[in-house]
């Protein structure tokens, strides 16, 4: 937690609030084509908690199963992703752009690069990771059924 109190973010519109009684760790960028569709970006910033430290103190988030491996929280009402779970998971990935204070999660390794865009330059010195050896996938990724439509859908 930092010195101030309790970790906390949201949405654009306020609609949905969380808490984290610990600070979030592992911060990440995810350049996975799942994850460039998810947030509408280039990539996702994440970073993970246990899933029993966020309690959502406003409203409640939507949820998209956005395959059989991950579930993605959203604000329903504007549209803003929150997170990433893997599916049974005792942690949770938070947007680190959802969170009130981002300088709270700096990243610190690239993952998913077999879809990072040519163009994308950040953090280029931070270590970098296929999607395909993440040590924190529940199961093989070749086992993957994503349930996003495809690029032209």
């Amino acid at each position: 937690m930092s010195s101030q109190g309790p970790v906390t973010g949201g949405c654009q519109c306020g609609g949905v609030r969380y808490s984290l009684s610990s600070p979030p760790v592992g911060a990440h960028f995810c350049h996975c084509r799942m994850c460039q569709k998810a947030v509408g970006g280039p990539f996702a910033a994440l970073a993970s908690v246990p899933t029993a430290d966020l309690v959502w103190v406003r409203g409640a988030p939507a949820w998209f199963v956005s395959s059989n491996l991950a579930e993605r929280p959203f604000c329903r009402d504007c549209g803003t992703p929150l997170g990433f779970r893997y599916v049974g998971s005792d942690r949770i990935n938070i947007t680190i752009g959802s969170l009130d204070d981002p300088e709270l999660a700096p990243v610190g390794i690239h993952y998913g690069v077999e879809a990072r865009l040519s163009w994308v330059r950040v953090c280029d010195d931070l270590p970098q990771v296929e999607t395909s050896d993440d040590p924190d996938s529940p199961v093989p990724l070749s086992q993957l059924i994503s349930h996003q439509a495809g690029d032209g859908e």
